[in-house]
């Protein structure tokens, strides 16, 4: 293992606005308190809520917070290892989604030892990158949240997204019956992953497609989500990323609804990674860029219509 140095790069925000407020600055590397690890930062991806935060519209975030480090999930090797750490030491492979705090568009970041979950080998570090925080809030969702089970009915919106695209293979395989929206080369994207029931939604309205589902996984919000009590069964659950449903149309509608936000969980990232080691869940990397590129980086994700997701790899 090499030396950990002193100072770092990082991309941090001083103040919300758009990307001029993204610098890169040079900060001291942090130190793992009780039960943490410092993790030298391989790769890191991009996901919507760095642009939520740098646009200071993420709640979580506050002004009092600043300057902030973006980044909320990332691949690498152990560096050091804090008081109270057990079953993990320098120099292994490990992938998190680390939360709140400091964030992995860096050099190095601090992870609590629960969020850490040893690396998918079948994966490079690149790759790895791109699963946390994505493969997590879909999991959390469908079945944290939305209690899918086997032979249940469940629309998925936006099913070629970085979420989306992880939430269709893992309502496949629990073995539910799978209706995705998506568009444009997004449909072949989804059908790809061996999702049959794919809705255009420019071109189709689902509601015509799909009916009595179980569950409603939302991705979209607004006129999506509102269109969305129509398809639910009596019972039914309408889960969202987005804005808090209508508890006056879930009680309308006889249906159950809320809105959740992903937590950290490195025994269901480990069970992730098996499954992804053992072929049954793919991911998709779309873009790459260098890590002095993380502006280009974010400003691929904030124009959308991204299928999979993008990432940025080590710095130096």
């Amino acid at each position: 293992m090499s030396e950990v140095p002193d100072t770092m790069r990082a991309f941090r925000i001083h103040r919300f606005g758009g990307p001029e407020v993204l610098e890169a600055d040079s900060i001291a590397v942090p130190q793992p308190g009780r039960g943490e690890l410092l993790v030298r930062v391989l790769a890191s991806s991009v996901n919507p809520v760095d642009i939520k935060t740098r646009e200071g519209r993420y709640p979580l975030i506050r002004e009092d917070a600043l300057p902030y480090t973006l980044g909320r999930d990332f691949a690498g090797v152990i560096a050091r290892t804090g008081d109270g750490v057990a079953g993990w030491k320098a120099g292994q492979e490990v992938y998190a989604f680390i939360g709140q705090g400091p964030g992995a568009h860096a050099e190095y970041v601090v992870v609590d030892q629960a969020a850490l979950a040893r690396k998918p080998s079948t994966l490079d570090f690149r790759q790895a990158c791109a699963v946390p925080l994505a493969a997590l809030t879909a999991w959390q969702g469908l079945f944290e949240h939305g209690m899918l089970e086997a032979d249940e009915r469940v629309l998925i919106h936006a099913g070629a997204g970085g979420v989306g695209h992880f939430a269709a293979q893992f309502a496949k395989l629990k073995g539910a019956k799978v209706w995705v929206t998506a568009s444009g080369d997004g449909i072949d994207f989804v059908q790809s992953l061996g999702i049959d029931n794919v809705i255009d939604y420019r071109t189709q309205q689902f509601e015509a497609a799909v009916c009595e589902v179980d569950l409603v996984y939302d991705m979209v919000g607004g006129e999506t989500q509102e269109r969305s009590w129509n398809v639910l069964r009596k019972g039914g659950r309408l889960v969202s990323t987005l804005n808090e449903p209508s508890q006056i149309k879930a009680a309308e509608h006889g249906a159950t609804a809320m809105r959740y936000t992903a937590h950290p969980d490195g025994k269901a990232l480990a069970r992730i990674g098996e499954l992804i080691d053992d072929g049954a869940v793919r991911v998709v990397v779309s873009g790459q860029y260098a890590f002095d590129e993380v502006p280009a980086a974010l400003a691929c994700v904030e124009r959308g219509h991204v299928h999979g997701k993008i990432v940025v790899h080590a710095a130096g």
